[in-house]
């Protein structure tokens, strides 16, 4: 079975590269039409509930179920969602959760291990039940934060969390044919359903 992880297409704040986390940000009009149609409609597509991540899901697979899975959304930054790092360089608690590589819980959000724990317990559901009814692939539509938690926790080859962040529109092709044995997934490809790239 083919495993598709897909991440959504560009945001106003993914331009100016502000941590937007569980905040419901759209898509912004030049990320709208920078995304293409894949080209192929798979039955069902899961998503995060989040617009931008739906509304990716619309254009490239219009012709496909979506359904939303609440755990796949992205990491709630906390204070932090709605500025970016050069807004935040002066701010202690920013200035502290960067000191620990970013893994300590944002205040008032979660932490990396927390938020990874939840989006892998709800992409191994999904991959386990879809392996159990014999699908030959599982599409899911979901963030940046998403990726990384998965393929890096269950991915070869072994990367760390940060090289996992596909760009806007792009994600991986994954083959679980290791799972049952050793609950690991293969990389076999990279996809990006943008107009610019063709992959």
């Amino acid at each position: 079975m083919k495993v598709y992880l897909l991440r959504h297409g560009l945001t106003a704040y993914n331009a100016v590269k502000k941590y937007q986390g569980t905040r419901d940000i759209p898509l912004c009009p030049e990320g709208r039409a920078a995304l293409r149609c894949a080209g192929w409609d798979p039955e069902t597509v899961y998503v995060s509930p989040l617009s931008r991540a739906v509304d990716t899901a619309r254009v490239l697979f219009p012709n496909s179920q979506l359904v939303p899975v609440p755990d796949l959304r992205e990491m709630c930054f906390g204070i932090f969602e709605g500025r970016n790092y050069i807004e935040m360089e002066r701010d202690p608690d920013y200035i502290a959760w960067v000191g620990e590589d970013c893994r300590g819980r944002c205040p008032g959000g979660e932490s990396r291990d927390e938020f990874s724990d939840r989006t892998c317990a709800a992409f191994v559901q999904l991959l386990e039940e879809a392996l159990a009814a014999g699908k030959n692939e599982l599409v899911i539509m979901a963030h940046g934060g998403t990726q990384m938690a998965v393929m890096e926790r269950y991915a070869e080859p072994r990367r760390d969390y940060y090289e996992w962040c596909s760009g806007n529109g792009a994600g991986y092709v994954l083959d679980a044919d290791d799972w049952a044995a050793r609950r690991t997934l293969r990389l076999v490809g990279e996809v990006c359903y943008t107009k610019e790239e063709t992959r």
